[in-house]
């Protein structure tokens, strides 16, 4: 039976010599923890003797800290008769956002997922919209993510009968009706308070795959509680330098049905995102913590915080200890080359993902879709594409059907999706992720038209001109709907002058 603790004594222990908080309703001594914590002490300071709920939940999932804190510092559930309501003060902001929601455009006048990023741009706060907008260093490769798309060109067949077309397809053995499943991103609840249950709820509803990443803002069994009977889940891993807890949470997803592991191998460190490092989310007032992990400096933004727990030895040896842990198959996300592609083959995983990370790792890193070409060359020289037991898939810079089309025509699986899907969330909940489906179909059914295919396994190489992919210079349309809602990295601000 849990102890039951006075909100009165919980307020005397207001400072770094003896530190409690209230989260979710529990009382917790963090005293101890309070130099451990990733995103500093700071913040945990700000809410010493507090409830600190509502600054801890958009960013730790919700068993972040009974995870993390050792049992005996786990003192009980506040009387809720004792605790002393802080009165949240209404910013200038917090109005600015009210009314900026309230203006929003009506969820019918969205026709495209451009539309989704700019409204979220214009309604997140500046510190959420800078950690999902910011790639590395000079965001080079976040915008070749999208421009590779614009240099591959449609060879398209007419006097076809297209009346009916399908775009439905299985992925890794799984029925989707989508030939997209939603790519995992972090933290979910900086831009809506349901964070990435509007992904489950909205996948579940209309039968499309979503990858649950690790470091979400709702935990993993928050979200497979959230699903649909049968609704299939794949997981993303960053792997822990503790190798038991990496253990113990691949085989739980594995005991609660997920059906396919993604090894991120791209992030033994996390890039420079200079927009969220500029911002200082982590070292201002927010604090980030999903694992327990080594301090960072505190001026590195919400990514390094959140990630310090990532193992840098992580190597082409551990393949055999995964395949040990699991019976999922295990895809290796973050291929970029051709090399890699074929260790991977030869390592016996079950499938690729060509990812640069949304641009945020290493900058000037090619694309995926550019990296598709060549990948396909080099299995089809070894002769073992196109292979029933090992998959290719893409992820980075999609925004449109056509870009699915022309990524599948070279050789992808099914595509996955990240950003967008969750700039719909962040503007307009679960209903703007269902919208965002509606229109990936919307666009599949004219685009397979317009192409000449009926089913997605009569895309061919041949519908594609992609001579020019891998010319990074020359003229080329400008893409104003992406360049409308992207935001240039700033220079370092002189402050204001006193005179």
């Amino acid at each position: 039976m849990s102890t039951l603790v006075s909100g009165e004594v919980v307020q005397q222990h207001n400072n770094r010599s003896s530190c409690w908080i209230i989260v979710h309703g529990k009382v917790y001594d963090v005293t101890e923890f309070l130099d451990e914590h990733p995103g500093g002490s700071k913040i945990i300071l700000k809410y010493a003797g507090k409830d600190a709920t509502e600054a801890y939940e958009p960013i730790h999932p919700p068993d972040a800290i009974t995870t993390n804190l050792p049992k005996e510092k786990h003192l009980g559930t506040v009387d809720p008769n004792t605790i002393v309501q802080v009165v949240k003060e209404v910013t200038e902001a917090d109005l600015r956002r009210k009314m900026l929601m309230e203006a929003r455009p009506p969820l019918e006048e969205i026709l495209n997922l451009h539309d989704f990023e700019a409204v979220a741009k214009v309604v997140l706060p500046e510190k959420a919209w800078a950690y999902y907008s910011s790639a590395s260093d000079d965001e080079i490769t976040i915008r070749e993510n999208r421009l590779a798309y614009q240099r591959v060109w449609f060879r398209p067949r007419v006097l076809r009968d297209v009346s009916k077309v399908d775009w439905s397809t299985t992925i890794l053995g799984q029925k989707s009706s989508l030939p997209v499943y939603i790519s995992a991103t972090a933290l979910g609840k900086l831009g809506h308070p349901d964070g990435e249950l509007n992904l489950t709820r909205a996948a579940g509803k209309h039968g499309v795959i979503q990858m649950i990443a690790t470091l979400a803002s709702c935990s993993f069994d928050e979200i497979v509680d959230a699903a649909l009977p049968d609704q299939t889940f794949f997981l993303q891993l960053y792997v822990n330098r503790d190798r038991e807890i990496t253990k113990r949470y691949v085989q739980h997803a594995e005991r609660r049905g997920v059906k396919a592991l993604f090894i991120t191998v791209d992030a033994p460190q996390l890039g420079r995102r200079e927009k969220d490092m500029r911002l200082k989310l982590v070292g201002d007032d927010a604090g980030a913590e999903v694992q327990r992990g080594q301090d960072v400096p505190k001026d590195q933004g919400v990514a390094r915080a959140i990630s310090a727990f990532i193992d840098p030895s992580l190597s082409w040896d551990d393949i055999p200890w995964f395949k040990s842990i699991t019976k999922m198959p295990i895809i290796l996300k973050g291929i970029s080359t051709a090399e890699d592609a074929l260790l991977a083959y030869d390592a016996g995983v079950q499938g690729i993902v060509l990812s640069n990370h949304g641009g945020r790792q290493l900058d000037t890193a090619r694309s995926g879709l550019e990296v598709l070409t060549e990948v396909t060359a080099a299995l089809r020289a070894r002769g073992v594409y196109p292979s029933r037991t090992f998959d290719i898939f893409v992820d980075g810079g999609v925004r449109r059907a056509s870009d699915v089309l022309k990524a599948l025509a070279l050789g992808a699986k099914a595509v996955g999706v990240g950003r967008p899907f969750l700039y719909a969330f962040s503007a307009y909940g679960q209903e703007g992720v269902e919208r965002a489906i509606q229109i990936f179909r919307d666009e599949l059914e004219m685009n397979m038209r317009l192409l000449g295919v009926r089913t997605l396994d009569e895309l061919r190489p041949e519908m594609v001109d992609a001579s020019a992919i891998h010319s990074h210079v020359g003229t080329q349309p400008e893409d104003k709907l992406y360049n409308s809602t992207y935001q240039p990295l700033a220079l370092a601000a002189f402050r204001s002058a006193k005179m």
